[in-house]
């Protein structure tokens, strides 16, 4: 009886871990409590002093697959043009590129409100400028076309918000834009470079590290 007890336990605390982690995607105002936190990022000479919360995605430390998307796009040289981090959190992806190119405007979208009130804190503490942080369902309030598109996707949101992130991306990019997306092989890898290839006509893949895929398309 009290192994009963113990795994009932155990699957309440499961589905409460489960909850707060859909939260990261899918809540406008997060109702968990806040539990602020401090990182510090650096990479390629550029330093991030990140405050981060509950309620955000990878509250404890940027993310694996977001610091693989974040090396290879410091190596990329895209056209003419501003930038969109789509899904940015609490911002190290597009902040990191906004301090890249300092001369382009980088905007940066959620549904998290909590998270882009961290993006913009991060922003202003870190003395970035050139962002623009707002709230846009995928491409909903997203009207300007840009140079380049980066995305770590929420894969807990579902296949169907990856897929639009990923398909819809090319009526926002200009000519010779490119779209640079972090995803997990066992998270849908093949069939998001599938699908870019479908959208594109052409999909590389920059990097393997440890099952995350960097892709990259070019309008």
């Amino acid at each position: 009886m009290w192994i009963v007890f113990f795994l009932l336990i155990f699957v309440i605390i499961l589905l409460e871990a489960r909850k707060d982690m859909a939260e990261q995607y899918f809540t406008e105002n997060p109702n968990v409590e806040h539990d602020l936190k401090i990182v510090d990022y650096h990479l390629d000479g550029i330093d991030l002093k990140l405050t981060t919360d509950a309620g955000v995605f990878s509250k404890n430390r940027v993310d694996y697959g977001s610091g693989v998307l974040i090396r290879n796009m410091l190596a990329e040289n895209p056209v003419a043009g501003d930038i969109l981090d789509v899904g940015c959190g609490y911002g190290p992806i597009g902040l990191f590129a906004a301090k890249k190119w300092q001369q382009r405007q980088v905007d940066m979208v959620d549904v998290n409100e909590r998270a882009m009130d961290l993006a913009r804190k991060n922003a202003e503490v870190n003395g970035v400028s050139n962002v623009n942080i707002f709230a846009s369902n995928v491409y909903e309030n997203v009207k300007g076309s840009y140079a380049m598109i980066l995305t770590n996707p929420p894969i807990r949101a579902g296949k169907s918000v990856v897929s639009e992130i990923l398909a819809k991306s090319a009526d926002h990019l200009l000519a010779g834009g490119e779209l640079l997306v972090v995803i997990q092989k066992k998270q849908g890898a093949p069939s998001a470079k599938k699908l870019m290839e479908a959208t594109f006509g052409n999909c590389e893949i920059l990097e393997r590290d440890k099952g995350y895929y960097i892709l990259k398309s070019v309008k």
